[in-house]
C-alpha cells in the first residue's frame, strides 16, 4: 500500500528536496505551493522532477495553503488521492512572512504580524485539525514543521518570523502531546543557516551570515536542504515512533557555537 505525504510549502527549498528525497523511497507526494514570477519557473523544475521520481504519484496546488478555504476545498481531494488512508507526514515548510524590525524607519504592522503568525505558525494547527477530524492523521503518522535558532536569538529583521516560529514550537508540542495517545507525534527539526531564496529574503547580509556561518560551524559548513530532507526521512521510520514534542536540530551543532 502506497503511503502518502503532504508537505505545505513543496516546491523550493526545504520542502523540494524533501519532496524528492521521500519521492524516491517510494512515498506518494501532496504538496502545497504559492509561487510567482521567478520563484515559479523555479518550483516547476522541482515539480518536474518529483513527478519523474514518483513515476507521477505526486499531486502539486498552487495555491493558498495558509487559507481556511483551502484546507476546508482540498481536505475531500486529499481523502480522493490517499483513498482516504491516513498521511504518514504532514510537514509545515511555508516561508513566507514580513521580515522587518520592530522599531525604526519600517516597524511592523498589526496586519504583518498577525499574517506572519498566521502562515508561518497557526496555519499548521488548523491543517492539523481538518486532517485529524477526517481521518487523515492516525496511528504512525508524524506532524512537523522547520525553525530555526532565530527564535531564540534576537536577529536583524527576524522578530515577525521568529515570532511565528516560536508559536508553531508551541503548536507542535502541543499537537503531540494531545494526538499522542491515538499514536501520532509532533516535532520541530531545527535547521542551521541554508543558502536558499528564503534567506536572501531574511537579510541583505545573508552572503556575511553564510560566510559566518560556515567558520562557526564544528562541521565546517552551512545547512543544506539534502540534510533536513535526511532528517524528515530518518523520521518517517518506525524506530523514531517514540520521538514527540521534540525540537530535532540539524545543523552540525550550529547552535552551541555562538552568534552570528
Amino acid at each position: 500500500m502506497l503511503d502518502w505525504v503532504l508537505l505545505l510549502g513543496g516546491s523550493t527549498g526545504h520542502g523540494a528536496a524533501t519532496a524528492k528525497r521521500l519521492a524516491k523511497e517510494g512515498y506518494g507526494i501532496i504538496a502545497f505551493h504559492f509561487d510567482r514570477g521567478d520563484a515559479k519557473k523555479i518550483a516547476m523544475n522541482n515539480i518536474e522532477e518529483v513527478n519523474n521520481l514518483s513515476n507521477g504519484r505526486c499531486h502539486y496546488f498552487n495555491t493558498n495553503a495558509a487559507s481556511i478555504e483551502t484546507i476546508e476545498k482540498y481536505i475531500p481531494k486529499i481523502k480522493e488521492i490517499t483513498n482516504g488512508q491516513p498521511l504518514k507526514l504532514l510537514l509545515h515548510s511555508i516561508a513566507f512572512g514580513t521580515t522587518t524590525n520592530f522599531f525604526g524607519d519600517t516597524p511592523v504592522t498589526p496586519r504583518q504580524m498577525d499574517m506572519t503568525v498566521h502562515v508561518m505558525g497557526n496555519s499548521l494547527l488548523y491543517w492539523t485539525q481538518h486532517l485529524f477530524k477526517n481521518n487523515l492523521l492516525a496511528k504512525g503518522s508524524r506532524v512537523m514543521g522547520l525553525t530555526s535558532e532565530g527564535n531564540y536569538l534576537a536577529m536583524e529583521g527576524y522578530g515577525p518570523v521568529s515570532v511565528a516560529k516560536v508559536a508553531m514550537e508551541a503548536i507542535i508540542r502541543q499537537i503531540g502531546w494531545e494526538l499522542g495517545e491515538f499514536g501520532v507525534t509532533a516535532n520541530a527539526v531545527q535547521a542551521g543557516i541554508t543558502p536558499t531564496r528564503a534567506l536572501t529574503k531574511i537579510t541583505d547580509n545573508w552572503e556575511t551570515w553564510v560566510e559566518n556561518t560556515k567558520k562557526r560551524n564544528p562541521m565546517g559548513r552551512t545547512t543544506t536542504p539534502d540534510d533536513i530532507a535526511s532528517t524528515i526521512s530518518m523520521l518517517l521510520k518506525p524506530e523514531a515512533d517514540f520521538i514527540n514534542c521534540s525540537i530535532i536540530y540539524c545543523d552540525g551543532g550550529e547552535s552551541r557555537s555562538g552568534n552570528i
